[in-house]
């Protein structure tokens, strides 16, 4: 007699039967790293492709988008979205990891700092700014991340990214209590960016801009496109059979920000083995400008995402047409 059959937890069980291909919108907890978070919704989903469209770091809240199964594949489209970030600035100290969890390596007597001038300073941060990467991120710099050279004490050359700011707000935070000696102000900050953007560097920047140093804490991320915390859902309720499934989008739902084309029966059913299309097709079904394009069946199913091929052709990054989808696309 063999070795007795292992239990499957009833979650596992839901899901094998019905293969998942959608978005989940998580609502990250502080402690945990983005990494840790898709290795669990794998295990809820019994999934083996999951992946997420932007890194939160482990201190960080707020919005990680999740793609399950055919839904990896559009995660590219989704990590290059604006993303709205809130967190506090802690004027007059710096910290190895530029935020609160970091070592110490630095105070300033910033007391005198007014609001108006760290607005002023917030401004000149506004708009196209060059930012150089963090050695504490996830960029990869010669097949390694930056945070993984910079636990073992190697830093190394950064180039200097152009990113946009195109809000930074800020105020007095209402817990004033920084935890440094000889700090200054703690400000609450509001800041809407573009992919690529690292609040923790923005934060350092600002408060060399005032003369002296600073770093972040509690940062929390808001919205990543039109995805917002509001929408999010915690993973204990991923947890519960009966509510995971309400929690997964459609393929078309993951691209609701991409301009959507709908095809008729027959354009749709080439678009299924990968079909290049003459881009007049595409213009007569609504496509405006230079793409990519959301391409959807009759009954809204995501088919594909089109982009130009050449002046008067569209050809398919992603074909996803028969994917198992978690709900009805919409």
């Amino acid at each position: 007699m063999g070795p007795p059959e292992k239990q499957v937890p009833a979650v596992e069980r839901q899901v094998r039967r019905d293969a998942v291909d959608g978005l989940v919108i998580i609502d990250k907890p502080a402690g945990l790293t983005s990494h840790d978070v898709v290795a669990r919704c794998r295990r809820i989903f019994s999934q083996h492709r999951a992946g997420h469209a932007g890194t939160l770091d482990p201190d960080a809240t707020g919005v990680l988008l999740v793609g399950l199964g055919r839904a990896t594949r559009l995660m590219r489209f989704l990590s290059g979205l604006p993303k709205r970030y809130t967190a506090e600035v802690v004027l007059g100290a710096a910290t190895s990891t530029l935020d609160s969890g970091g070592e110490l390596t630095g105070t300033w007597d910033m007391r005198g700092v007014t609001i108006s001038e760290a607005r002023a300073a917030a401004a000149g941060l506004t708009g196209d700014v060059w930012q150089l990467p963090p050695m504490v991120s996830a960029l990869k710099v010669g097949g390694s991340r930056l945070h993984q050279l910079a636990r073992a004490g190697i830093e190394v050359r950064r180039a200097p990214r152009q990113i946009q700011v195109t809000r930074f707000e800020l105020t007095l935070a209402p817990d004033q209590d920084a935890g440094f000696a000889g700090a200054g102000p703690v400000l609450a900050v509001d800041v809407e960016c573009s992919s690529g953007t690292y609040v923790r560097a923005l934060a350092a920047d600002l408060g060399t801009a005032l003369g002296g140093g600073a770093c972040l804490r509690r940062l929390r991320r808001h919205e990543v496109g039109s995805f917002s915390a509001d929408e999010a859902v915690e993973l204990e309720f991923l947890s519960d059979p009966s509510t995971w499934q309400s929690a997964v989008l459609s393929l078309a739902e993951a691209l609701r920000g991409m301009q959507r084309v709908v095809l008729g029966a027959v354009s749709a059913a080439g678009v299924g083995h990968g079909k290049i299309l003459p881009l007049e097709e595409l213009r007569a079904a609504g496509a405006a400008g230079t793409g990519p394009w959301a391409v959807v069946g009759e009954d809204g199913g995501l088919l594909a995402v089109y982009e130009v091929y050449g002046p008067e052709q569209a050809k398919p990054s992603v074909v996803v047409a028969g994917a198992g989808l978690a709900g009805a696309e919409g």
